[in-house]
């Protein structure tokens, strides 16, 4: 009621505004024809005269109509130049503030929900650093300024914050209008009060706030560096601590634009990604896939399949991959590219010095990339138990009989599907009430049927609280419901997370900054708090995936050679990743409850895999491509696919997300047939039928009956 009560009280006056010509008394010509007889009544009316003035002047800056100006240069002629400047400098600042509240309660909510994935970044820039960017565009009368009014209504910016910065950033501009106004008699035109050489000192005047903002942060930089001493002269451009996927591309781009760069590694080159994490667990995915493909023989045609195999030997195997993998990681490699690899514990002695191996490195800057642990909860009990994590269960050679996995996330998921079909019995622990909780309801729902099937026992909803032997057998004590349950195991697998490895080497005694996340803070150059170190891959965060940590660690690299003088701001926009279970289930930008929890407007599109050609012909029919595009258009804001293969089918709406085109570009793409890459044309299609108009359709329908009878 309040917005058409506000919306219908603009609407009448902007009406009146236009039938009545009111806009005449808002010219030059008709200002400076009257200009005696209003001195005549500020002489005689005096608090009247400044009262009218000053509502008139309000009211046309919170409508946006045009005219400030003149009434600036009318203030300077009937009041001076203090008096007039004290009087247009808050008019001017109430009259903004006004048309920033209209902008606010007409527009605000409608914009951000319209387009709040898009304007995120945005949003968090005048967050931080709104009130600076609104001051510079104050001191610039080159920008409009009910511009600003109207879209900083749309913004988070505060409105006392808005009305203060205002009031002192117009505060330059106020004084040469009020004063050009006291010689009006002589004005001939607007443009004759902003010559070209005034703007251009304004517009310089509004261009030192970012030269100061930029000189402030380079000297803030060396105030933190000053107690440090500093070489004269550096071994190295930049010393790399991690050789994980992070300081791997790190350690290449800077070498491969010339810089000298030590790569610092205390265990095994190639990090988690290659020795832990990533490699190991695809190939004892795909041996896990090989079991389950043969118990599905007969809908593959066979009567029967039978496999025999050692445990031992599936393990050796995945060290086998490893050690195939290892070159591509390797020191030789990396020592062929330029890098100088160096094998034991780094310590960092200051922002210019690593050691390593009692050898001091002096170095420009210093890019930290030493990942992440698995994180071991504080459960009673716990440390009487031999558990193993995605980091030691590598180890093993038998088979685990009675597998206990906690953690429903990515990690536990994957192996707790692929020791089950290996032969395990495995009972899978999640303490929230859906596995992979990050990704929609429906998609969850489908891994844990897609388990349930596969004789997984799943339980959800069940918080782990002590582990104590009975018998000599090991078991866990979950609460579900006020209600306790047993799990008995032979077997314990964490799979709770990771924490970033941060300490040991140095951070404590810097003062580096962590997040509450318990990562190492950095700004969007991915620098941390002591301008010449920065950080990138797990141990910095906020996503903890190989593909993201070579993302970043470009940043890192680049704009670690490139400082002070110029940065790239790290792009999130449209990360991608994948669960590589059965259902594989990939997602890039939003889902539906990312959206719902955020207020953001979309529209959902799906697609059945159950019905593809080539998923029916390989016996995979089951899963979903499901894409949300921003309402009535193909923009696509985020996807989510359950099914085989996913994490590659989604690499055609991650191209279509970071360059631009949407739905109708996908729709309009030959896709081979059959292939499971067809499902996203079909998607496609989907949206484009959900998006045609009825009243397209009747014309349509028309048209080709009047082509039968008539034509």
């Amino acid at each position: 009621m309040k917005k058409i009560i506000l919306l219908g009280f603009i609407v009448g006056f902007l009406w009146a505004f236009s039938h009545y010509d009111l806009g005449h008394y808002l010219t030059l010509e008709y200002i400076k024809g009257q200009q005696a007889d209003f001195a005549a009544f500020y002489k005689e009316n005096t608090l009247l005269a400044i009262g009218a003035y000053s509502a008139v002047y309000i009211v046309s800056t919170a409508l946006s109509l045009p005219g400030a100006a003149l009434l600036t240069l009318l203030g300077g002629a009937l009041f001076g130049l203090v008096t007039g400047t004290i009087l247009v400098s808050f008019a001017s600042t109430i009259g903004a503030t006004l048309a920033f509240l209209v902008s606010r309660l007409l527009l605000r909510d409608w914009v951000q929900n319209k387009f709040g994935s898009f304007l995120k970044s945005f949003n968090e820039g005048i967050e931080k650093d709104g009130v600076f960017y609104l001051f510079t565009l104050r001191l610039i009368p080159a920008v409009p300024f009910f511009v600003i009014n109207l879209v900083m209504g749309l913004t988070p910016m505060k409105a006392g914050a808005f009305f203060l910065v205002s009031q002192i950033g117009m505060l330059a501009g106020t004084i040469v209008f009020v004063n050009a106004g006291t010689q009006l008699a002589q004005i001939e035109s607007l443009s004759g009060i902003l010559s070209p050489g005034i703007i251009f000192s304004f517009v310089l005047l509004g261009i030192f706030p970012l030269l100061a903002k930029k000189i402030v942060g380079f000297y803030k930089g060396r105030n933190i560096l000053k107690k440090f001493k500093k070489p004269k002269s550096f071994d190295y451009n930049m010393v790399v601590i991690g050789a994980g996927s992070a300081g791997l591309v790190t350690s290449y781009i800077g070498a491969a634009t010339k810089g000298k760069v030590a790569l610092i590694e205390r265990h095994k080159m190639g990090g988690d990604c290659l020795n832990t994490g990533c490699v190991p667990s695809k190939a004892l995915i795909r041996s896990s896939k090989f079991m389950a493909d043969a118990k599905k023989c007969q809908k593959l045609g066979f009567k029967s399949a039978q496999i025999e195999f050692d445990f031992a030997d599936v393990m050796e195997r995945v060290q086998r991959v490893i050690k195939t993998i290892e070159p591509h990681d390797s020191i030789e490699r990396y020592t062929s590219l330029g890098v100088e690899c160096h094998t034991g514990e780094a310590k960092i002695l200051s922002p210019y010095e690593v050691s390593v191996n009692g050898k001091t490195l002096t170095t420009r800057n210093i890019v930290i990339g030493t990942g992440a642990r698995p994180a071991i909860p504080p459960i009673e009990g716990i440390e009487n138990v031999d558990y193993l994590t995605s980091d030691t269960i590598w180890n093993i050679r038998k088979q685990p009989d009675k597998l206990l996995v906690l953690g429903g996330g990515p990690i536990g998921s994957e192996l707790t599907q692929a020791f089950a079909r290996l032969g395990s019995s495995v009972t899978q622990v999640q303490r929230n009430k859906r596995l992979i909780p990050k990704e929609d309801p429906e998609v969850s729902q489908m891994l844990l049927e897609s388990f349930q099937s596969e004789g997984i026992n799943v339980l959800t909803a069940h918080t782990p609280k002590r582990f104590f032997k009975r018998d000599g057998k090991d078991f866990l004590e979950c609460e579900n419901s006020g209600n306790s349950v047993e799990v008995e195991f032979d077997t314990l697998l964490v799979a709770l997370g990771r924490k970033a490895n941060t300490t040991g080497f140095g951070l404590e005694e810097l003062g580096i900054e962590l997040t509450p996340q318990k990562t190492i803070r950095v700004d969007p150059y991915m620098k941390t708090n002591i301008p010449n170190i920065y950080a990138c891959g797990d141990v910095a965060g906020p996503y903890q995936f190989t593909h993201t940590a070579a993302h970043q660690a470009w940043y890192c690299a680049v704009n670690s050679m490139i400082s002070p003088f110029f940065g790239f701001k790290v792009d999130y926009s449209t990360v991608p990743w994948s669960t590589f279970t059965d259902p594989e289930v990939a997602r890039s930008g939003l889902n539906e409850q990312e959206a719902k929890e955020q207020g953001i407007a979309y529209e959902v599109t799906t697609y059945g895999i159950d019905d593809l050609d080539r998923a029916i012909a390989d016996e995979a029919a089951h899963g979903i491509v499901k894409v949300l595009t921003v309402p009535g258009k193909d923009k696509i804001i985020g996807v989510t696919i359950a099914g085989l293969h996913a994490g590659d089918i989604i690499a055609e709406y991650v191209a279509a997300m970071k360059n631009g085109f949407g739905m109708n570009a996908i729709l309009g793409t030959i896709h081979i047939y059959p292939t499971l890459a067809e499902s996203n044309k079909f998607a496609a299609g989907n949206w484009k039928k959900n998006n045609v108009k009825e009243s397209t359709l009747a014309w349509g329908e028309r048209i080709n009956r009047w082509r039968r009878d008539y034509f």
